[in-house]
């Protein structure tokens, strides 16, 4: 089994992925007047540049695959002296018959149009050359649609396709007793035919097709008793699925069938595999039999596959056989591969053959969420089987719940780091996907955001933020839970200071703020200094972050006197003081509510904290102090007295600290420095702004830097230090930090917010 870290994707196939997302960058439209087609035409920017057969199959196939396919886009492929193909991929696109023209100068061989929209199958075949109608070799036309005639759409359509080796018309309206004999009468090369989800029940005259290998009929009407004497006499079969779907309501008499050909010596002799999945009443002695006596069998589907054992009525999951699981059975044979439930091998090899089965998929998931519970080592091979059945499947809740608990297991704690950050990217798109489908349903909701709180994901993986801090926040008001509480608040805690001053603006609305301090109000009214407090005040802190609309209806919704409140009753919680200050830094940062703040229960608590011995604590009452003496004299006529006292404290403190050894505080940006550092009239507040700045320099010289110099920040600097009136403590801190960006000039800048903390 494979373990360990998940390797990224292959560098071509992020270039073919970055290629399809931007078409218009490396082609140009062309609408010839004289030509019958008056719709704009693609071709590449570059006349000269011609894609080799391979990457134009693949280009092709790309755009098939993100849902870029379209009659505009396939028209690039128009040209086939510029563009060659052999292997055309067309699945799930929309066209018209016009644009399915594009295709007919080439000469295919293979055309995958499994799930093509607008037109019928008449109309897909009608759009190739010649010479492609004569040669093709394989056709999938899976989930497309016949036209009404039946008979009139196979007459002129898949007859005239006389070599084809491959056919697939599962899950179209193909059912017809005289269409499937026309097929067999007149195809007589196919070698593999799928017809599973058809309207087929009689299935006679492939006996005619004597070079099939490879039948499939999953979840058809074709009786069993049927079976056995049908594919008896297809002597080159190799490959062969009779799998139902999910015990439908049928007689269990007919199931007598399946056990005949079980036991039918001489029949299939080179068979190779054989999916009898979600089949009932076999018999043990019947599956052995043939096991035992097919020596060239490969592979064996048991999924959901229920039977009897020899000597008793009792049912049985057939995949749990002895003989099947046990090594040491004398019948056991490691090369077989068995689809089923009954060990992870079986469930890996399930998931990875009926991603399209939701049924099965979502009982598979169940299985292997029971299996994952305890591992000790990481998995992301598991991680990457699961990913394709939540996008098969986003509107079906048993699939995404159960997909969404085995991520949560396979992702917690740190079985994460083994995954690659590209795959828990596209988890993380697909888990908020699934949150969005099914708001309402709170263990999907709880799936989700066990899987998002995780430090890795949060921090490293790259994904729309903003999009789940959303849903995150809309989880408080949708469930009164107080685990889904805590996540939700930590989740958004993190997220708020990744996203811009824009999208927090956006998320602090007066609901999200309303709902954020009603929690805070909650546990202060308990005494509760519990994990959930702290994750909402950080919450709350980041939204405010540069954002003075937040910041307006924090005050306005009683948020200051409520963080006052905080300061009184939590009066030894450093913690707590440290994000009740930082907020109201954001606060003492908007110019029309700073007077706000200049009340005496209030001021009374800054003197206090400003003298704390945690360095945190005493940081950002300083911080605060010195917002407010910027504004000058005349705003402190209440207490002029107050003022030089808070002046003196503020030098005192600041000279005090010593740089701690860890980064304490994060900013998106200097901004809220500059007016402080023209405030030559009070070195105090200068000298708060340049030790902040010396701090953050110092610890994350990469990204502050940098920062520093392309926000004007270096300028205003050196145009203080040369001031021959500077304060000499101004003078000392400010020529250190431009001392450190100097030594680090050659860091890059880094546009990307962090968090305070």
């Amino acid at each position: 089994m494979t373990t360990g870290t998940a390797s990224p994707e292959p560098l071509q196939r992020l270039c073919l992925e970055y290629v399809a997302r931007n078409l218009p960058k490396f082609c140009c439209e062309y609408t010839s007047l004289e030509s019958e087609h008056t719709e704009p035409r693609l071709f590449l920017k570059s006349p000269e540049v011609k894609l080799h057969r391979d990457l134009a199959e693949q280009l092709l196939r790309t755009l098939s695959e993100m849902r870029q396919l379209r009659d505009y886009t396939l028209s690039l492929f128009a040209n086939q002296n510029l563009v060659s193909l052999r292997k055309a991929c067309i699945r799930n696109a929309t066209l018209s018959s016009r644009g399915l023209r594009a295709l007919s100068g080439h000469q295919l061989l293979e055309l995958d149009a499994a799930g093509v929209r607008n037109v019928n199958v008449n109309d897909i075949i009608g759009a190739l050359g010649e010479w492609t109608r004569r040669n093709l070799r394989s056709l999938n036309v899976s989930n497309c649609t016949f036209m009404n005639n039946s008979k009139f759409c196979i007459v002129i359509s898949l007859p005239q396709l006389r070599l084809l080796r491959h056919l697939n018309v599962s899950y179209t309206e193909f059912g017809n007793n005289l269409g499937l004999e026309w097929v067999a009468e007149d195809l007589i090369h196919l070698e593999s035919l799928d017809i599973s989800g058809t309207l087929v029940y009689n299935i006679a005259p492939l006996t005619k097709l004597t070079e099939l290998k490879s039948l499939s009929m999953y979840h058809t009407r074709v009786a069993e008793k049927d079976i056995p004497s049908t594919v008896a006499q297809l002597p080159a079969l190799r490959h062969l699925d009779i799998s139902q779907d999910m015990h439908p309501v049928r007689d269990s008499s007919h199931e007598a069938g399946i056990n005949a050909l079980l036991t039918m010596d001489g029949a299939l002799p080179h068979l190779v595999s054989l999916d009898i999945s979600a089949r009932d009443n076999i018999r043990e002695e019947a599956l052995q039999h043939f096991v035992s006596t097919r020596r060239n069998l490969r592979f064996l589907g048991l999924t959901l596959t229920q039977g009897v054992a020899n000597d008793r009525q009792t049912p049985r999951d057939m995949c749990s056989e002895d003989f099947l699981t046990n090594e040491e059975h004398q019948l056991f044979r490691p090369e077989l591969k068995v689809s089923g439930h009954a060990t992870e091998g079986q469930v890996i090899e399930a998931l990875k053959r009926y991603t399209d089965r939701h049924d099965y998929v979502h009982k598979l998931l169940c299985c292997l969420f029971s299996m994952t519970q305890f591992l000790e080592k990481p998995r992301p091979d598991l991680v990457k089987i699961i990913l394709p059945q939540m996008r098969a499947h986003p509107r079906v809740l048993g699939v995404q719940m159960a997909a969404s608990a085995c991520l949560y297991n396979l992702t917690k704690h740190q079985l994460g780091e083994g995954v690659h950050v590209s795959v828990l990217s596209e988890m993380v798109g697909l888990v908020l996907d699934a949150m969005e489908t099914f708001y309402s349903q709170q263990q999907l909701q709880k799936n989700a955001l066990l899987t998002l709180c995780s430090d890795r994901i949060l921090q490293e993986v790259n994904f729309d933020r903003y999009r789940a801090s959303k849903m995150v926040m809309d989880c408080l008001f949708v469930f009164d839970d107080p685990s889904m509480t805590r996540m939700s608040v930590a989740i958004c805690s993190i997220l708020a200071a990744k996203i811009s001053t824009v999208q927090t603006t956006m998320l602090g609305t007066k609901r999200n703020m309303q709902k954020l301090l009603q929690i805070v109000k909650q546990k202060a009214e308990i005494r509760s200094v519990d994990i959930t407090l702290k994750f909402t005040l950080s919450a709350l802190w980041n939204l405010t972050d540069e954002s003075p609309p937040t910041c307006s209806i924090f005050y306005n919704e009683g948020g200051l006197d409520l963080f006052i409140r905080i300061l009184e009753i939590f009066p030894d919680e450093s913690t707590l003081q440290t994000k009740v200050l930082g907020l109201i830094n954001n606060i003492a940062e908007v110019k029309i509510l700073r007077d706000n703040l200049k009340r005496e229960d209030f001021l009374n608590h800054c003197k206090r904290l400003l003298e704390n011995d945690q360095i945190e604590v005493s940081y950002f009452a300083a911080g605060i102090v010195a917002h407010l003496l910027k504004d000058g004299e005349e705003t402190w006529a209440f207490n002029p007295d107050l003022r030089e006292k808070f002046q003196q404290s503020l030098h005192n403190s600041i000279l005090k600290w010593k740089n701690p050894a860890g980064e304490m505080v994060a900013y998106r940006s200097f901004s809220p420095f500059f007016p402080l550092l023209k405030c030559y009239e009070i070195p105090e507040v200068q000298l708060w702004s340049v030790w902040a700045m010396q701090h953050v320099c110092t610890k994350n010289a990469s990204r502050y830097c940098p920062m520093l110099v392309t926000q004007g920040g270096v300028d205003l600097l050196s145009e203080m230090v040369a001031k021959h009136d500077l304060h000499p403590d101004v003078h000392r801190v400010a020529t250190s930090v431009l001392d450190v960006v100097r030594q680090n000039r050659t860091a890059v800048a880094s546009p990307c917010d962090t968090k305070k903390r």
